[in-house]
């Protein structure tokens, strides 16, 4: 087995809420199929401001825990790595030292009785996802059950190929659900943080048409033109819903990369009938619609939650030929952790900041 440096240093949760600390021990040791992974690069997800606060809101008060709450603490969140393989486990076939590689973090449990994990959806199991289950990216180094779980992406810049890992996958995977439009077909996408402008910069290639965005900040706007936006509408003015369906026909799809009781809100008001809503985004609440609706309407309302290990291959492919245009990405090192963290909950950032190890 390949041996390691000796010093293990993360940015872990110590208490929900509270600024993660500095924590240092020994590299771990791997073994079996394992990979040890030095990582040069953790992009930071709204995600890990759910992760570091301990509970996704479920509206009227009520929270759900994210893995394994406090019995997981202390905790490094992050899911976005990308690095250099530092050492394998004697089983570990398919990779090899100094390989520099993009982690795929949403690992399921692999239990033979897993439906989604024996069905190509262990996405969706995530019982051992990285940075949420187990030791994640706000570190040097993760370790990584599986080389199949490490997908090359020569080509492509290594801050940009980090955030392929989630707001690239979740934004594909989102828009592989879609399926092809027409020129009839208007697509709202809702939100333009990181993840949703790595779907405007995909849907024409994806789904074969550029999209409409709503986005009340103004920088964000921009970056939704410049990423390929149509036009970019503000959601919460007077009748902005009804507005909307006024001047396109009303959206063949809204996918929200919010995912708040007013972002849902207002995407029912802009669908037109038999339209479908993909709610993507974590940022909590509840919503109600009349179930007579879902019939009279004909609309879907339905959720998506990252990608599969082929959809994050697949994505790296069109990276690799130019098909992808990468949000913006700014490096900062693992040092301004806590402060790249409350630049994000202030809605500072634009894209996507990438934490260099």
């Amino acid at each position: 087995m390949t041996q390691a440096p000796a010093q293990w240093r993360s940015y872990r949760i110590t208490r929900f809420g509270e600024p993660l600390e500095l924590q240092c021990e020994p590299v771990p040791s791997v073994s079996g199929t394992e990979v040890l992974v030095r990582i040069t690069g953790c992009g930071v997800c709204h995600s890990d401001l759910h992760v570091a606060d301990g509970y996704f809101d479920l509206g009227n008060g009520r929270k759900t825990p994210i893995g394994r709450g406090e019995k997981n603490l202390p905790f490094a969140p992050g899911h976005e790595i990308v690095g250099e393989v530092a050492a394998l486990g004697p089983e570990a076939e398919g990779a090899a030292v100094g390989d520099r590689r993009v982690v795929y973090p949403w690992i399921g449990c692999a239990k033979a009785e897993c439906f989604l994990c024996s069905h190509g959806q262990e996405h969706m199991c995530g019982g051992r996802s990285i940075g949420i289950m187990q030791q994640g990216g706000f570190s040097n180094y993760v370790v990584v059950p599986h080389p199949r779980y490490l997908v090359a992406f020569d080509g492509i810049p290594e801050q940009v190929a980090a955030t392929y890992a989630c707001s690239g996958l979740t934004a594909f995977g989102s828009l592989n659900k879609v399926g092809r439009l027409g020129p009839g077909d208007p697509l709202l996408i809702i939100g333009a943080g990181g993840v949703g402008l790595a779907a405007i910069g995909l849907a024409k290639e994806v789904v074969g048409v550029a999209p409409i965005v709503a986005e009340i900040d103004p920088t964000k706007a921009q970056a939704a033109i410049d990423a390929g936006a149509t036009s970019v509408i503000d959601p919460t003015t007077s009748d902005a819903g009804r507005n909307f369906v006024k001047s396109t026909g009303g959206a063949a799809v809204v996918v929200d990369f919010v995912g708040s009781e007013s972002s849902a809100k207002f995407a029912l008001s802009a669908l037109r009938r038999t339209g479908k809503l993909l709610i993507v985004g974590l940022f909590g609440g509840s919503f109600q619609m009349p179930v007579a609706f879902f019939p009279l309407l004909g609309i879907t309302v339905s959720g998506t939650q990252v990608g599969s290990l082929q959809e994050l291959k697949d994505l790296v492919a069109l990276g690799q030929r130019g098909k992808f245009r990468a949000v913006p990405v700014k490096g900062q090192p693992m040092e301004e952790t806590n402060q790249v963290l409350s630049d994000l909950r202030d809605r500072k950032i634009t894209g996507r900041v990438v934490l260099e190890a």
